[in-house]
């Protein structure tokens, strides 16, 4: 597989998971806690999430199948999908709504919030397991799904490193700083959701 072909998946998944911009709602959701303590509910986090997304990347083909959805329409519908996430990072209504998560504790679990909302729908999430069944399915037979899958476990570890940062970060980065990264992450996820859009559309119409 060719390293442009798992860079991009790599971006992809980092930007739909969005480590730095997690790591201060994890911080606000394990506020009071032990650093032992943080360390555990973001790995069971991040362990949750694996299962999830693979789960649905390797068998969320056939589902769609089954009910009769073909790729090509799936890869368009996910395309749209995580232009909207762009777009909402852009205008910064993603943040707000994971902010929410952390000011309204009646919604999650008082004292682990490594299920709800940390493995879902923070880590994965609907533009998360839409990416995975898209990345899954253009891979080239089964070592190209396992280098899919390595580059999910990738994602997810850089994800457990930034929450074991995530005090350092909120300090360097403070609130500016992440807004900043946020939206370029957001200018990013929207053109590689046309270029899903696009080959899906390519596949949909142009190819017998």
């Amino acid at each position: 597989m060719e390293l442009q072909v798992l860079i991009t998946a790599f971006m992809t998944l980092f930007v739909i998971i969005d480590p730095i911009g997690l790591a201060p709602l994890f911080v606000a959701l394990t506020q009071g806690a032990s650093a032992k303590h943080r360390r555990a509910v973001g790995l069971r986090a991040v362990m949750i999430a694996f299962v999830i997304l693979t789960l649905f990347g390797l068998f969320g083909d056939h589902v769609l199948e089954f009910i009769g959805i073909s790729m090509p329409a799936f890869r368009i519908a996910g395309g749209l999908l995580l232009f909207l996430t762009a777009l909402e990072m852009l205008f910064e209504k993603r943040s707000k709504r994971r902010s929410e998560h952390a000011e309204h504790p009646e919604h999650q679990p008082v004292e682990d919030p490594s299920v709800f909302p940390l493995a879902t729908p923070l880590l994965a999430g609907p533009g998360a397991i839409t990416s995975m069944i898209l990345l899954i399915d253009q891979a080239d037979g089964v070592p190209g799904v396992l280098m899919m899958l390595g580059v999910m476990v990738a994602v997810l570890g850089v994800c457990l490193i930034f929450f074991a940062l995530s005090n350092v970060m909120e300090r360097g980065l403070g609130a500016t700083g992440i807004n900043v990264v946020t939206r370029l992450m957001g200018m990013l996820l929207a053109a590689l959701s046309v270029q899903f859009v696009a080959d899906g559309i390519k596949a949909l119409f142009f190819v017998a």
